[in-house]
């Protein structure tokens, strides 16, 4: 397993001591490198240009520093029940998938949807990521549309080689049969998981529901608290985290995403730090 970090880490919507200070991707490519990290995921709604010369130039200079670009992160939302902004957010994840292959990333971070009855963040975490369906329509619609949706953009993906990497976030895939049950309906090799470790955290069993999930896992976040959590801290137990993912041979990306109080010019390099302590011990459990 390698370690990268999510561009999310550096800017947190506001929401950290960073406020709306953040690198620019050539910078973040710098850190990385000066971390000894891997590789890096870049937001979309990171992303200050996205024409064919910056992208060009941003893919050499982070093979020249020796950073994969690992994936792209979309934002998107396929619970409409208008044909026509379902429509509109699949052209959102398509377009990024075109993004990932120019920059020669392998997966592009992807949502399940939700229904968006309670817009305000805090009421939403009040009530355990779950919130009830728009009027007249029920979870089967939820999950019909993301399918079609998913089955229309995992082609293109399959023809660039780019995987969708779909994560539990809240909404239709806020447990781990949420994200099979549309990975069922959309039978493709380009459609896997990103496994978010910090987002099981309103279930009694995160560790089960991780372990639904690990053997459809392309690549993992790994949240990390350092200062105490900006929206809640979860209690993760990397060693055995590490130790299940091994255990089913998993080899790919561990991107942190740093949702602590501290400033990120600090609290990424000691989630650096205590990741890599979690994958030696995770490794000793393994063996």
């Amino acid at each position: 397993m390698q370690l990268a970090v999510s561009s999310y880490s550096f800017s947190r919507f506001g929401a950290g001591p960073e406020r709306n200070e953040k690198p620019d991707f050539h910078q973040l490519v710098d850190t990385c490198a000066t971390l000894g990290l891997s590789g890096v995921e870049l937001l979309g709604v990171h992303f200050t240009r996205e024409d064919p010369g910056y992208l060009a130039d941003l893919r050499r200079y982070a093979f020249r520093r020796g950073i994969a670009i690992v994936s792209v992160s979309a934002h998107h939302n396929f619970v409409q029940p208008d044909p026509t902004r379902r429509q509109e957010e699949i052209q959102k994840l398509l377009h990024w998938i075109e993004v990932a292959a120019k920059l020669g990333a392998g997966a592009v971070r992807a949502f399940g949807g939700r229904w968006a009855t309670r817009p305000r963040f805090a009421e939403f975490m009040a009530a355990g990521g779950v919130e009830p369906p728009i009027e007249g329509y029920t979870e089967y619609d939820g999950y019909a549309w993301s399918a079609e949706a998913f089955a229309i953009c995992a082609r293109r993906a399959e023809e660039l080689g780019v995987t969708i990497a779909l994560e539990n976030h809240w909404g239709f895939t806020g447990t781990a049969d949420g994200v099979l049950r549309i990975l069922a309906d959309t039978p493709s090799p380009a459609l896997r998981v990103v496994l978010d470790t910090g987002n099981f955290n309103f279930s009694d069993d995160p560790y089960g529901e991780m372990a639904k999930l690990i053997p459809h896992t392309a690549m993992v976040h790994a949240k990390t608290y350092i200062g105490g959590g900006i929206y809640y801290t979860a209690d993760l137990d990397y060693p055995r985290i590490f130790s299940m993912l091994r255990d089913a041979d998993f080899t790919g990306y561990v991107s942190i995403e740093f949702e602590g109080r501290a400033h990120p010019s600090s609290g990424v390099a000691q989630s650096c730090t205590e990741l890599w302590s979690a994958l030696s011990l995770g490794r000793n459990r393994a063996t």
